[in-house]
């Protein structure tokens, strides 16, 4: 090969290149999605789901932020006397929802840890079809 041809082809891969990083940095710049659920806590589990989430496993930890899961946060709220609720919020800074959250649900660890939490969890009645978790509808946000 001519090293016209190698300059060629080393000019189309430093382009491609910089698309790339032009493409990663214009995600990075884009708002993340948020999302918000609501979901009810079996009284006599408080105390086991407090204890679980004081020591995420590292690997549920690394998994979601692999999914572009960022800022997460429960919080819990005994509504009325006995009956306890979970709200979630978390930003979502990826381009494709649907395909990580169904990596998320592949993950064999993720269904560990979900065999776990997942029996102290009620699910309100009013919440969508496929909904474990409630989702909520933003209607303030400031910045």
């Amino acid at each position: 090969m001519t090293q016209r041809y190698h300059l060629i082809i080393l000019c189309a891969c430093v382009a491609a290149l910089a698309g790339a990083l032009t493409f990663a940095a214009a995600q990075q710049g884009r708002a993340p999605r948020r999302f918000a659920g609501v979901i009810g806590l079996r009284p006599e589990l408080v105390q086991e789901y407090t204890r679980l989430h004081a020591g995420v496993w590292p690997d549920v930890l690394v998994k979601l932020r692999e999914c572009n899961i960022r800022n997460y946060s429960i919080y819990l709220k005994e509504i009325e006397y006995g009956k306890y609720y979970l709200f979630s919020y978390y930003e979502y800074a990826g381009t494709d929802y649907d395909s990580d959250m169904a990596r998320l649900a592949a993950d064999p660890v993720l269904k560990k840890w979900w065999k776990l939490t997942d029996p102290c969890q009620i699910p309100v009645p009013l919440r969508g079809e496929k909904e474990f978790w409630a989702g909520m509808k933003e209607v303030f946000h400031m910045e």
